[in-house]
């Protein structure tokens, strides 16, 4: 969906993959692009949904209401395993920073149980620690069961 006329698209929900300007129709022009768009050769595209916006001198970016995920104690997320670095598994949860996952907070984890995860793996876990200003820690073990 290619336009020739920039301001079609303005103040119009837009999708990833739509194409919402042909500089080879704006001759002489810069443009400035903000978030959500990118520009691949001639064409300017979006890469995230919401409303096309403009601002004079040719500024266009997408307006979102995508918010970062702040994880908190308790939240039970899905993650992907990006690394492993000694003890611990690195984890992307999508939030400010990658996440903590000790090989040993599984339930049965021992030395001589230590999972084994591929980079992509992805896992269900629960957060246990969280604090600004430091990675959060996970567990794969059920929160509900106390030994006494």
């Amino acid at each position: 969906m290619v336009s020739n006329i920039p301001s079609s698209f303005i103040d119009q929900t837009v999708v990833p993959g739509d194409v919402v300007l042909d500089l080879s129709k704006m001759i002489n022009q810069t443009i400035k692009l903000g978030e959500g768009l990118r520009q691949d050769g001639d064409a300017i595209s979006v890469m995230k949904a919401g409303k096309l916006k403009f601002s004079k001198p040719n500024k266009y970016w997408v307006e979102t209401s995508q918010k970062r995920y702040v994880p908190h104690v308790e939240d039970n997320v899905l993650g992907i395993v990006v690394d492993q670095k000694g003890e611990n598994f690195l984890v992307d949860i999508k939030g400010p920073s990658l996440a903590f996952l000790p090989v040993l907070a599984f339930e049965g984890g021992t030395r001589r149980n230590i999972p084994k995860f591929e980079v992509g793996t992805l896992l269900y876990v629960r957060v246990v620690k969280a604090n600004s200003g430091m990675n959060p820690e996970l567990s794969c073990t059920d929160g509900s069961i106390y030994i006494i």
